[in-house]
């Protein structure tokens, strides 16, 4: 007991003695002006859970540039669009980079894929790598046929439960098919089933960005990091040795496969380039494990939101534009698919009842 109470009163006396340097400094700079803070929590209690709002208020009373204090962090508030240009776009080098976070050590290998890697020639290298060698027009249009298939595989499914009478989540069915393709393209399988954990393979990428996006109460005082006090620590460390250990594994896969004929995936471009002499782009797997990752949560749900949205804007405005001809819709530039407008209305969808 008596080594808890010196613990604990060492810890306070380190966390006054910060936050009074921290203050003294502050005077000595010129900052926006911002509210008064807490010691040692500065504004947090100022945010809840609609921080949005909570800011726009701030902002009403502070002006479009603010200065805050959460944690023992300062933090600048921008909410005008001539102060974000300023911010955005004429000093954009500036505030490029990301603030280190607890979340970029274990999910992003320390900050080595193009969310958390501050900006700089690693940086750069990695998007132009990402540019010209993985997201180009001509690798994109290697995987047409793949993609062509997932869709065929889609539509097939949403006509048997037609057929059938049978209700269909579109908004699962569309996230199913971007899990897929972007699975098929970037690790060169489809992993959406239980081979990667027990929650599956695409639930396990959202969680990664749901406790990647949470609030962690280390990140803005650092100094109870190893208390680990949400747990957050705990989850992040045992997501990224799920993932580590799957993408070994895939790794294995590749280079163990000796079929020259199929379409090279990402993964096999990057370790193309891994220890090779002959290329400009220094990676290691670490690297791959975090860019591969970076790849697979932003193409997952993005795209499943984009899609969900646009049918939901279908189904409220389904007539066509005044300007757009009536008689067919001609929709030969992908996949050679004519839709004749020859009925109205051959599905009736119905919205999903949220409880």
């Amino acid at each position: 007991m008596d080594w808890t109470n010196t613990i604990l009163a060492i810890a306070a006396l380190v966390f006054f003695i910060q936050a009074l340097t921290w203050k003294t400094r502050a005077k000595n700079k010129r900052l926006p002006p911002g509210p008064r803070g807490l010691p040692i929590l500065g504004n947090l209690m100022m945010i809840g859970t609609k921080p949005h709002q909570d800011l726009q208020r701030l902002a009403r009373k502070y002006g479009p540039i603010m200065h805050l204090r959460l944690g023992l962090k300062p933090v600048i508030v921008v909410s005008s669009p001539e102060a974000a240009e300023l911010f955005l776009k004429t000093y954009d080098l500036v505030f490029a980079s990301r603030p280190p976070q607890e979340a970029s050590k274990y999910i992003s290998y320390n900050q080595q894929n193009l969310v958390f890697a501050p900006y700089g020639s690693f940086w750069r290298n990695m998007r132009k790598m990402c540019t010209l060698e993985l997201l180009s027009n001509h690798k994109i249009s290697t995987f047409r046929s793949m993609r062509k298939q997932e869709l065929d595989l889609l539509v097939q499914h949403i006509r048997e439960a037609a057929d059938t009478g049978v209700a269909v989540d579109l908004s699962s069915m569309v996230t199913s098919f971007s899990t897929d393709v972007s699975c098929r393209m970037i690790i060169g399988k489809n992993y959406n089933c239980d081979d990667f954990s027990e929650k599956g393979f695409g639930a396990r990428v959202r969680e990664t960005m749901q406790i990647a996006s949470a609030f962690n109460l280390a990140d803005y005082i650092p100094q109870i990091r190893g208390l680990d006090l949400q747990g957050q620590t705990k989850r992040m460390k045992a997501i990224a040795k799920d993932f580590d250990d799957f993408f070994e594994k895939i790794f294995e896969e590749h280079v163990r496969s000796k079929d020259e004929n199929r379409t090279k995936d990402f993964i096999d471009v990057m370790l193309g380039f891994m220890g090779s002499e002959e290329t400009e782009y220094r990676v290691e797997r670490d690297t791959i494990k975090a860019i591969v990752l970076d790849m697979l949560a932003a193409s997952m749900d993005t795209t499943a939101a984009t899609i969900d949205w646009t049918l939901t804007e279908l189904i409220r405005h389904p007539q066509l534009p005044n300007d757009m001809p009536a008689t067919e819709l001609d929709m030969t530039e992908d996949f050679g698919i004519v839709c004749p407008r020859t009925q109205h209305l051959l599905a009736i969808p119905s919205w999903r009842l949220n409880t």
